[in-house]
């Protein structure tokens, strides 16, 4: 599977700036040959996906960002999520992560994003609360 960087993207981990991260999620999907439908799916799961990292920020209770990552693979659009403290150095707190999610709501999140990407992986570090999410959505044909 040959692997092509498009772009990456920081933006404040807020929910004013996901329509940017959707935006370049489309274009480079558009680019790539995406039909409509599954630009439209990518952009629903893109924006679930960054909606539960926000929250996840929100939680940490301090300034984060979201780093995404676009790459195309031979068949498919990649997009990773991750959140990022705010600050070029700053670690993730190093004591264990208590959060206030409800587990069934994260889990309807997580269900709806599967339901619009072919392929969804959440990774959440428990010690710090790290979230990471990659989505992948191929192309058809």
């Amino acid at each position: 599977m040959a692997k092509r960087n498009l772009a990456e993207l920081k933006i404040p981990a807020t929910s004013a700036f996901i329509p940017v991260a959707k935006r370049v999620a489309t274009t480079l999907g558009g680019q790539l040959g995406l039909s409509l439908m599954d630009l439209d799916e990518l952009a629903i799961a893109l924006t679930q996906a960054c909606d539960s990292a926000i929250s996840a920020a929100d939680d940490l209770g301090m300034p984060s960002d979201l780093k995404l990552t676009y790459f195309a693979t031979n068949r498919a659009l990649v997009v990773d999520v991750d959140l990022m403290p705010t600050g070029a150095a700053l670690p993730l707190p190093a004591v264990k992560h208590e959060t206030s999610i409800d587990p069934e709501l994260q889990r309807l999140a997580y269900e709806m994003i599967r339901c619009f990407v072919d392929d969804f992986r959440p990774s959440i570090e428990p010690r710090t609360g790290h979230v990471s999410f990659r989505m992948v959505k191929h192309l058809a044909g």
